[in-house]
């Protein structure tokens, strides 16, 4: 699976709003000056980051975003989840598909396990992996570009 822009910025996204954010929301425009993303996408990011409970909005002067819940609890793996539309490498690799139709041997293809057991490996090591964890990792750097 080659992840797309939309979990490499939306993690970006995540990440600049727990270090700038703490209780106060942060607004979409510092987060692209910061990040140097266009706003148009990440407005694109923030809806769906939203829907799935993983930042709120505010309105109006003061407004911006922030996480709806803690830095523990969120997951590379659950962002991934969220702004990907396939999170499997290979097309037959969808465990409720019995039969994937993209290839000649569709349906009796001994190597599907191996993509369907590499997906699974791919997201067990991501949702080891939190918004806290990585602030933990590399607090340093961030408290020099806070700056």
């Amino acid at each position: 699976m080659r992840l797309t822009t939309k979990s490499r910025y939306g993690t970006r996204l995540i990440l600049d709003i727990a270090v700038y954010g703490g209780d106060k929301p942060v607004p979409l425009s510092d987060v692209s000056s910061r990040q140097n993303i266009s706003l148009k996408y990440l407005e694109q990011i923030t809806s769906k980051l939203k829907k799935a409970g993983i930042i709120d909005s505010h309105r109006g002067p003061f407004g911006g975003h922030m996480l709806a819940k803690s830095p523990e609890d969120i997951s590379i793996g659950h962002i991934v989840r969220v702004l990907e539309e396939s999170t499997v490498i290979t097309d037959c690799a969808e465990q409720e598909k019995q039969v994937c139709g993209v290839c000649n041997r569709a349906g009796e293809c001994l190597s599907r396990w191996v993509w369907v057991e590499a997906s699974r490996a791919m997201f067990d090591c991501l949702d080891k992996i939190t918004i806290a964890s990585l602030l933990a990792i590399d607090n340093e750097t961030f408290r020099k570009n806070k700056k």
